[in-house]
């Protein structure tokens, strides 16, 4: 069963990771085997939420934005019986729905804390939503600032905090209340099977990565900056984002932490077992 750790023990552990000139890489997961083997293979957090579950059920990540299931309920039942039993040293975080309306959001970190994680993300996030239907979501009261809320909240509670942005102003809002990770998200990562066709570019995503940097490090220098999502699909695309920019602390893989490495693995391996020949005696 994983270990609970404190804020502080977990900003210790990024924060020698970053003195040894190490990219943070922080793996979603959607199943426990995914979790099992990031873990393995050294991430520093793994975190889990209704996208990571529908993306290794096959499924688009975006169907965490539908109403197809309670994200929040999913969030905190994957992780009590799937991430958190498989994992032995490595802070566990749960992606939740800020602006749930049907819960209290106090009593339900409690629960997310009795569970065992170690932290939070503002996962499935209205900064990925934008138009009319983001403008009527805000002025219904299912807004963002319900997610800076949560992040406040969780951040009086001791959990480690993580917050999606794609503004200076989401960003600021999150470092006002406490945020000690600010993940500059550039939309859905393309690539593999159900990706998105058309996806923020690695040039795009490095002005909007520098933008909000900028404005992280100096309101709070002591403040993560990481990045997701759109056109990074491989090390080498993340590596790219991490030469052109200053100052940004590392990565945040969902689709390139799991499913694609999963899409290209299975089929391979069916693929190699298909080439396999009878003997002739057995025809």
């Amino acid at each position: 069963m994983a270990k609970r750790f404190t804020r502080q023990e977990i900003v210790d552990r990024l924060k020698s990771e970053i003195n040894k000139g190490k990219a943070i890489f922080d793996a979603f997961a959607g199943t426990g085997i995914s979790a099992k083997f990031s873990e393995v293979g050294g991430a520093d957090m793994i975190t889990t939420h209704i996208l990571a579950r529908f993306r290794m059920a096959g499924h688009s990540s975006m169907a965490g934005y539908l109403p197809i299931a309670d994200a929040n309920a999913v969030t905190l039942e994957l992780g009590k019986r799937d991430i958190l039993p498989v994992i032995k040293n490595t802070p566990v975080m749960a992606g939740l729905l800020g602006a749930d309306p049907t819960r209290n959001m106090d009593f339900f970190l409690d629960e997310i804390l009795a569970a065992g994680f170690s932290g939070v993300l503002n996962c499935p996030t209205l900064a990925l939503v934008d138009g009319n239907f983001r403008r009527t979501l805000e002025e219904t009261g299912l807004a963002y600032d319900k997610e800076v809320e949560m992040i406040a909240l969780a951040h009086r509670k001791g959990l480690y905090t993580k917050a999606f942005c794609t503004t200076v102003e989401e960003a600021s809002k999150m470092l006002e209340a406490g945020c000690d990770n600010i993940i500059v998200h550039g939309g859905n990562t393309s690539g593999g099977s159900i990706g998105s066709k058309t996806a923020t570019s690695l040039d795009a995503l490095v002005d909007l990565i520098q933008t909000i940097l900028d404005t992280v490090k100096r309101k709070n220098p002591q403040s993560l900056v990481t990045c997701h999502g759109g056109a990074a699909e491989t090390p080498g695309d993340v590596q790219y984002l991490l030469s052109k920019t200053q100052g940004l602390d590392g990565y945040v893989g969902g689709s390139t932490a799991e499913r694609l490495p999963v899409e290209k693995a299975i089929t391979r391996a069916i693929r190699e077992f298909k080439d396999l020949q009878l003997s002739p005696g057995a025809r």
